[in-house]
């Protein structure tokens, strides 16, 4: 919930109200098709919004990847924070899944973690976003 506090409201302003709840669905279903592929087997049932906000961060990154996060850092016993590029966090983040991901292929269980549904989640909203660009601009941002 952390992770669609931070990216869900740019990318929200970018597509609009109605086509973002349609965006979030869709990634939603595709992160699920993503591990049911990737464990047919699987009698361990999913539960949760986790494969629909990997796409909202999918969409963050080509949207915004040079946009500032404020992180978190430990340094020994204390703690700091940073500026980094959205392209930095969301890439660790993306390799993370993918390392879990494939280090639990072929169990059953994968530690009751999505690991695939992260990573399906991530790409769809990322394609998503990347055709929505190549068919039409997106909604421009009006300040006042």
């Amino acid at each position: 919930m952390w992770f669609l506090w931070v990216f869900g409201d740019n990318v929200e302003d970018e597509l609009g109200h109605f086509p973002y709840l349609v965006f979030y669905v869709v990634c939603g279903v595709i992160a699920s098709m993503a591990h049911i592929f990737s464990g047919p087997g699987s009698a361990v049932p999913i539960v949760g919004a986790s494969g629909a906000i990997a796409g909202v961060m999918g969409a963050y990154l080509v949207r915004f990847p040079m946009a500032r996060i404020v992180t978190l850092i430990p340094i020994f016993l204390f703690f700091t924070t940073i500026e980094i590029p959205a392209f930095v966090m969301l890439f660790y983040w993306l390799g993370i899944q993918l390392l879990s991901g494939t280090m639990t292929l072929g169990e059953a269980s994968a530690g009751g973690v999505a690991w695939w549904a992260h990573v399906g989640g991530f790409a769809a909203g990322a394609l998503l976003i990347w055709s929505r660009l190549r068919r039409r601009p997106l909604r421009k941002r009006y300040s006042g």
